[in-house]
């Protein structure tokens, strides 16, 4: 009708004139035996207009070739620091292997949800090899983390008299999660389920929120390894006032699972590769940390190389979720290609170390070349303006290299910034280059100096001040 196209047409518009229009832009992963998860290809056309910022809708697309590639195109190699793919599993050997076994055996599997025919031996399997894996009595699968999220936000918050407390950088799919648990509650004119937002990482406000709540069950929510920052939350903190407060504690590990959880026979010993064990060992300690939280949140789509998601907990609440959370109840379940691969990647890392190891190695190379301190995989890099995040984004894809700004409201308003995900997959070279065109650029001197301006009494402020060595 005409209505819908005019407030179609106008919703469009309104993201246009906040410059926060975006797109989707199509890339070509590499094929072959030296496919790399971190490099893809994109045609010139495709490359012309994201620098120039117009709508790939405005690009003609050619005939596909024999070889995937549209006819009549020039292709560029791209170089990822981008991907969530931290292990560079994706493309491992084994874990195709995996996938070719599972598809040529039993095809995409039962196509049902899980309560239906579509729960399967192999998903059975997987759920007791993450709940293994996370020290945990049980596990549950969902089609994808953020389904995940969100049947644990609105199981738990169901009943009257729960308080939930979440920190204010929790990712999106916990935020929505909690809104539709909380809303949900306000439309039934049931007025005892509240949510507090407490400062990011700040315990003595959690303590305050905790100490000033009178609800009968309370319910803690954070990220474990926060997915714009890059920092991990105090975990030793959060388990001393669950001992205080009686909370339940629920962790999205989706950024740190398998990165963080301790892998045998670790290579890192010291001398050069100091640096780089030494962040292997604090993130270890993260994730032996997130085994004693009763719940644990994760996805499949990020280390484990696949997609999916799970939730590890006791067998009671495994059962709870089974039965209360709609996002598994009206879902088809996970292909079975897709469980194998995830498998795959699990036991690919129990058995070889260096593979968590190659990825502290890049972090640590990154924060030597940089100057810029990495916790994590994910090293944000603030330049304030958003201007300056996608001025500084555009040069780097000049160079070949795709790290994206960030901007609102993905991020709070002044912090544009860079968002540099580093994989198992980068080689030395690809950071070392990396490293000297965020040099040549000036973007590494722009977030100092973005560093240095801030008032000594904001809250960024001591974040930064971590950030830069």
């Amino acid at each position: 009708s005409k209505a819908w196209k005019l407030w179609l047409r106008g919703s469009l518009d309104l993201l246009q004139q906040r410059d926060l229009l975006r797109s989707l832009r199509p890339l070509v992963p590499t094929a072959g035996p030296g496919a790399s998860p971190v490099k893809v290809l994109i045609s010139a056309s495709t490359r012309s207009a994201w620098l120039d910022t117009v709508t790939p809708s405005s690009v003609s697309g050619g005939l596909l070739a024999c070889d995937g590639l549209p006819r009549g195109e020039r292709f560029h190699e791209l170089t990822l620091f981008s991907t969530n793919d931290y292990l560079g599993l994706s493309t491992h050997a084994s874990v195709k292997s995996a996938v070719l076994s599972a598809v040529t055996e039993h095809g995409m599997g039962p196509r049902a949800s899980s309560l239906v025919a579509g729960h399967t031996q192999a998903q059975r399997d997987l759920e007791l090899q993450l709940a293994l894996l996370k020290g945990h009595e049980d596990a549950v699968l969902f089609p994808c983390g953020f389904s995940a999220n969100v049947a644990v936000a609105a199981v738990l918050a169901a009943d009257d008299d729960v308080h939930i407390f979440s920190d204010e950088l929790n990712h999106a799919s916990i935020i929505d999660g909690l809104r539709l648990a909380t809303r949900a509650k306000k439309d039934a004119r049931s007025t005892d389920t509240r949510m507090f937002v407490y400062r990011h990482s700040d315990m003595a406000h959690l303590q305050q929120l905790l100490a000033a709540s009178s609800a009968a069950r309370k319910l803690v929510i954070t990220d474990s390894l926060f997915s714009m920052d890059g920092d991990f939350a105090p975990l030793k903190q959060l388990l001393a006032l669950r001992e205080q407060h009686g909370f339940l504690l629920a962790i999205d590990d989706a950024h740190a699972t398998l990165v963080c959880d301790r892998h045998p026979r670790s290579a890192l010993l010291g001398g050069a590769q100091h640096r780089a064990a030494a962040a292997a060992d604090a993130a270890a300690e993260v994730g032996e940390l997130c085994k004693k939280a009763d719940v644990v949140v994760g996805t499949m789509s990020k280390a484990l190389a696949s997609h999916g998601g799970f939730v590890c907990c006791s067998s009671e609440m495994r059962s709870a979720l089974v039965n209360l959370g709609r996002p598994l109840i009206y879902s088809t379940a996970l292909p079975v290609p897709t469980v194998a691969a995830a498998s795959s990647a699990i036991q690919l890392c129990l058995e070889d170390a260096s593979i968590r190891d190659s990825l502290w190695q890049r972090v640590a190379q990154f924060e030597e070349s940089t100057g810029i301190a990495a916790q994590s995989a994910i090293v944000p890099i603030v330049l304030g303006a958003e201007a300056a995040a996608l001025d500084a984004s555009r040069q780097l894809l000049v160079r070949g290299m795709h790290v994206p700004a960030i901007r609102p409201p993905t991020v709070q308003a002044g912090t544009s910034r860079l968002r540099v995900a580093l994989s198992a997959a980068h080689t030395e070279q690809d950071v070392e280059e990396l490293a000297r065109a965020l040099h040549d650029t000036g973007v590494l001197a722009l977030a100092k100096s973005f560093a240095s301006a801030l008032p000594a009494t904001s809250t960024l402020t001591a974040q930064l001040a971590q950030n830069h060595l």
